[in-house]
């Protein structure tokens, strides 16, 4: 969206005539809801952090105006997600080692942003299926109300329950859905398997890499996701070896097949493929952090 388009997007959201308001309501959360296409071809993953804050906060304005908009919320669901994770989450994990009490709050605020997420993309499900969340674990029917359309709210609502859970294992709340969360990413892998070009099944290597067998993980299944994620990836995104990395190698400790996949990460030209530079940045810098830790990770 053009800077001109914008300004005239929120002088139209202060109309004072409501009919007008709503037009740019919707406008505007069509151009947020389809996602970050500047920032994702961005090369400076700190000046994205800076410039999300505030985009986040413009999308909560338009939701408090169209509460149930269902881009909107899909929006601030992707978007709190990928924040706590890509600015909370893994800062916290760079900074523990020389200043603790500080990485203990960057998780406690992304154990809130993931929460704030999930939010988002629950009410978003519940207009969906027309009665509560957990109505999911207790009617399987209701996923057949989720389509094509849906995919994107059932990945980030997924991956936002899953990463609050993984920052704060003591949120009963959240850790009594985890049922949950593995249908709606099997749904949306029904509905649309090569969403994102693989992204997915880029869950599913941290989500069954990362569980022990007794809770259901399985390492062999997560080795099978991993391939099926480099397949349709096309050696164009870092994420599916970073994942398979940390949720499979460690705990294989396979330390020598762990470092050719890190040094792998890391000598990839990210200007190869621009519309996934920025994940692909964050995802170097942490394959260079993980190169720090190997003495800790490995016996």
């Amino acid at each position: 969206m053009t800077a001109v388009k914008w300004v005239l997007c929120l002088s139209l959201i202060f109309a004072q005539t409501g009919c007008i308001k709503s037009m740019a309501i919707n406008s505007l959360a069509d151009a947020l809801g389809d996602g970050g296409g500047s920032f994702a071809q961005d090369d400076d993953p700190e000046f994205v952090g800076q410039a999300s804050a505030f985009g986040l906060k413009t999308i909560e304005s338009l939701i408090d105006a169209s509460p149930n908009h269902p881009k909107l919320l899909v929006a601030a669901t992707r978007g709190f997600t990928q924040y706590a994770y890509a600015y909370l989450q893994t800062e916290a994990d760079y900074t523990e080692e020389n200043d603790y009490e500080s990485a203990k709050k960057l998780r406690y605020r992304a154990w809130r942003m993931y929460r704030r997420a999930r939010g988002y993309g629950v009410r978003a499900i519940e207009n969906v299926i027309e009665t509560d969340f957990s109505a999911l674990g207790e009617n399987e029917g209701l996923m057949a109300r989720f389509q094509g359309e849906h995919v994107d709210l059932l990945y980030w609502t997924a991956a936002a329950s899953a990463a609050a859970v993984a920052v704060n294992k003591d949120d009963a709340e959240l850790a009594a859905d985890l049922d949950l969360v593995e249908k709606l990413v099997q749904r949306a892998i029904q509905l649309q398997p090569h969403y994102q070009t693989g992204a997915l099944y880029d869950f599913m290597i941290s989500w069954d890499g990362g569980r022990p067998a007794a809770a259901g993980g399985s390492l062999e299944r997560a080795t099978d996701f991993y391939n099926k994620a480099l397949k349709l990836s096309a050696g164009r995104r870092l994420a599916p070896s970073l994942a398979y990395a940390e949720s499979v190698l460690i705990k294989q400790q396979d330390k020598v097949k762990f470092l050719e996949l890190l040094k792998t990460i890391l000598v990839f030209d990210v200007d190869q493929h621009p519309e996934f530079r920025l994940a692909n940045l964050i995802a170097q810098r942490r394959a260079q952090w993980l190169l720090t830790q190997v003495d800790d990770l490995f016996l």
